[in-house]
């Protein structure tokens, strides 16, 4: 029996944290390459430290880079691209400044002995980019099926960094983190014991009344945020406990590609195959296959038929189909869990669960993973061609293949 009182606990970092930046500049190159070949092969990785960006992995780009050669003016966009992405997140600090810093591309041609394993032929069809384990999750904690814990915390940070872009913060940096420790009660959301809020700040805001003035607006982001029923006189905040916090960034801490996969995913609330998302294209089931586990649990507890779900799917390097399908409702189903898997077969729209049938079915051959990078890959807005594995438009097949 699971427990049904406990504490759990969260965390959160904004889009200008040292790993999000990075990420931020791994997925403007993928969405860079993509919107010049859909078929492009990305797996970018950055580092991102004092005033250096450097660019590591391999591509193949129709038009872009082919036969291990750039065509003229590749470079520089690409330099155009990740430079624009530090300036936007608000980079223009002495330490990391979007328009001073070193950039160093290493990107290279793809191994063949890779790409013969993914690419379809005339005897097979196109394999998974790499084998692994890849998990989805929703419950019905929140209202975008996400984790409470996880949710607030992305949402403490969203809006910090709305009102630092808009200037009705002009006293935050870019670099913040967030914590959020709810309390359970019967398996529920029932209490906020500690929020942790730490942000990188202007000159002078940590002393005196500028401190007091920048606790009392992030005081105030958080009751906006959580619940007023889980706030109370007992909730214990700890905000830049550390005291100053003026260097951030990629200056304060060096960053790298694929460092905030439990940030990026559930907030360890589910478990995790392991594999990074950003600076993959989306025959890298890494990304693919996790999404689309996500869109079907997420459909599953939209549907009524659990209120949690644990999906696991699992893949071989140059394998078209999943090697397992594995469904659990933690004790919350309505029908059985080996139903469900059952049904998930029977879904012809999803292709089978193959890369290919993924990325058709989602749409995902696109330059849509940039606003991915930040704030969580799941528990977004499904807008146009961005986050369709956020849908819920499987409810009907779901219910019609357990009929």
């Amino acid at each position: 029996m699971a427990r049904q009182d406990y504490l759990f606990t969260s965390e959160s970092v904004s889009e200008g944290h040292p790993d999000k930046v990075s990420d931020q500049i791994s997925d403007a190159i993928v969405d860079l390459f993509l919107s010049k070949d859909p078929e492009a092969r990305i797996g970018c990785e950055t580092l991102t430290t004092t005033q250096l960006v450097v660019l590591a992995g391999e591509i193949r780009c129709k038009g872009v880079y082919e036969n291990g050669e750039w065509a003229p003016g590749a470079q520089a966009e690409i330099e155009a691209a990740v430079r624009n992405t530090v300036r936007e997140i608000g980079y223009e600090q002495d330490g990391f400044h979007w328009e001073k810093l070193e950039f160093i591309n290493r990107l290279h041609a793809q191994s063949a002995h890779i790409a013969q394993g993914v690419d379809a032929s005339s005897n097979k069809d196109e394999g998974a980019g790499d084998q692994g384990i890849m998990f989805g999750f929703a419950c019905d904690e929140t209202p975008d099926l996400m984790p409470a814990t996880l949710y607030y915390s992305h949402k403490i940070l969203e809006q910090m960094a709305a009102d630092r872009h808009s200037g009705a913060a002009p006293f935050l940096e870019p670099d913040t983190k967030s914590q959020v420790t709810l309390r359970f009660k019967d398996g529920k959301p029932a209490a906020a014991t500690a929020i942790v809020v730490s942000s990188q700040h202007a000159p002078g805001y940590d002393e005196g009344a500028k401190e007091a003035e920048l606790h009392a607006y992030v005081k105030k982001v958080i009751a906006s945020v959580i619940p007023a029923e889980l706030l109370s006189d007992e909730t214990v905040y700890h905000i830049n406990p550390t005291g100053s916090f003026e260097i951030g960034g990629p200056d304060g801490d060096a960053g790298l590609t694929g460092r905030k996969i439990i940030v990026d995913t559930y907030g360890g609330a589910a478990p995790h195959g392991g594999g990074a998302f950003s600076g993959k294209d989306p025959t890298k089931v890494d990304r693919s296959a996790a999404y689309i586990s996500r869109y079907l649990a997420k459909n599953i507890v939209a549907a009524g038929l659990a209120k949690r779900c644990t999906i696991q799917l699992a893949y071989a390097i140059g394998i078209a189909k999943p090697l397992s399908l594995y469904v659990d409702t933690h004790g919350t189903g309505t029908v059985d869990d080996a139903a469900i898997e059952a049904a998930i077969g029977k879904i012809d729209k999803l292709g089978g669960m193959t890369p290919r049938g993924i990325r058709t079915h989602l749409g995902l051959n696109k330059p849509i993973y940039r606003k991915t990078a930040a704030y969580g890959h799941f528990g977004r807005k499904a807008e146009g061609d961005f986050f369709s594995w956020e849908r819920t438009d499987l409810i009907d097949d779901l219910k019609a293949a357990l009929a």
